[in-house]
């Protein structure tokens, strides 16, 4: 790293730090004042308190990240360009894309960060966060209901193996009530009716079961079993339960909300390749846009950039408001673009990438443009 980079990116990490503190004092505050009800309901003390506005920072930072990241970019170019520190650096043989090679550095890192707080602690944030509200007073809320799931059915395309269950206890790996039907290789089908089942040692164990065989067209009921084992049903209690959280009262619908991590999306979407309309157009456009989402700290850079590295002795308002304008209309079209692709009008991957590559491009055409 040359002695401008290291200069470049210490006078961002001062405007990058300021501007942490300062939304970090307004968002601890405005979090007391409206969840003040919530904590009080819970019967929180102070210490438990803390620990739940704890719990909740990976989603401010998930939120604030990318403006955080532009404010303190334009004030960096921008004092720079002011003390005619970028014209300098360029008079002496730098060109504009490795003056900023410590930004785009910089933007690669925040991505990462992004990508591994809405993944990983925003999951964890908000199931510790259910934990600290019942810690004292249990209510519905409770992350250990949500572990119990009822009128469960769903259907297995790899296998060709629908099961529906009147609850699953996804603590226990347990369901009550099994209903399970299969087709043969033969092409015959298969059911299988129990009481109860059980997973142990990854195999299915069902109680009082009652099973039924095709033959020809018609459904031949066999003997009844106390106890039967089934290692060829593959599905385990971790798919069972992906399963129950999607097949659930408005699952589908549940899963354009932020805690639906790429961890559950991904299994889902291969364990269910024959999905079609809206349910299939929702999934895939939250997909991707949890893949796009975090780059928008790299778009970010690209953005500024151009605002803040134009020699002259300008306003710094005018680059943060010019800046701040595109941004807005990035945001705009990312939820239009979102919207779109909800809606099954366009495929899932273009809705979601389509804003990042917009504004990438226009981004890198007034990169090109400055003097």
């Amino acid at each position: 790293m040359r002695l401008h980079d290291r200069y470049l990116f210490r006078e961002l990490l001062t405007p990058l730090a300021g501007c942490l503190g300062g939304f970090l004092v307004f968002w601890v505050s405005f979090f007391f004042f409206t969840r003040l009800e919530d904590i009080r309901n819970a019967k929180l003390n102070t210490g438990d308190a803390i620990e739940f506005c704890a719990a909740s920072l990976p989603e401010f930072f998930i939120l604030v990240l990318p403006v955080l990241l532009l404010l303190a970019l334009l004030y960096a170019l921008t004092h720079h360009a002011r003390h005619n520190e970028i014209t300098a650096l360029r008079a002496a043989g730098i060109g504009l894309w490795r003056l900023c090679a410590p930004y785009f550095t910089v933007g690669l890192l925040a991505t990462g960060f992004y990508f591994a707080l809405n993944e990983i602690a925003v999951p964890g944030g908000q199931r510790w966060s259910a934990e600290i509200l019942t810690r004292h007073v249990h209510t519905s809320k409770d992350p250990k209901v949500k572990t119990l799931f009822t009128k469960v059915g769903f259907h297995n395309a790899l296998t060709k193996r629908t099961w529906y269950m009147g609850e699953y206890n996804a603590e226990t790996a347990t369901m009550t009530s099994p209903d399970v039907r299969w087709i043969l290789p033969d092409g015959t089908q298969r059911q299988l009716v129990a009481e109860r089942a059980v997973c142990i040692n990854q195999v299915w164990i069902f109680t009082n079961v009652q099973q039924f065989a095709q033959t020809g067209t018609r459904l031949v009921q066999l003997p009844m079993t106390n106890l039967l084992a089934m290692p060829q049903f593959q599905e385990t209690p971790k798919q069972v339960k992906l399963e129950a959280k999607f097949s659930e009262a408005n699952g589908l619908l549940a899963s354009r909300s932020a805690d639906v991590p790429l961890s559950d999306l991904w299994p889902y979407l291969r364990q269910n390749p024959d999905l079609t309309g809206k349910d299939a157009a929702r999934l895939l456009t939250k997909f991707h846009a949890r893949l796009a989402a975090p780059w928008t700290c790299l778009i970010v850079v690209l953005m500024a950039i151009p605002f803040g590295a134009q020699s002259g002795r300008r306003n710094l308002f005018f680059g943060v408001a010019g800046s701040i304008f595109i941004c807005f209309g990035y945001f705009i079209l990312q939820q239009v673009s979102l919207a779109f692709g909800m809606s099954g009008r366009v495929p899932g991957w273009i809705a979601a990438w389509l804003p990042n590559f917009i504004f990438a491009v226009v981004g890198i055409i007034l990169t090109l443009r400055v003097r």
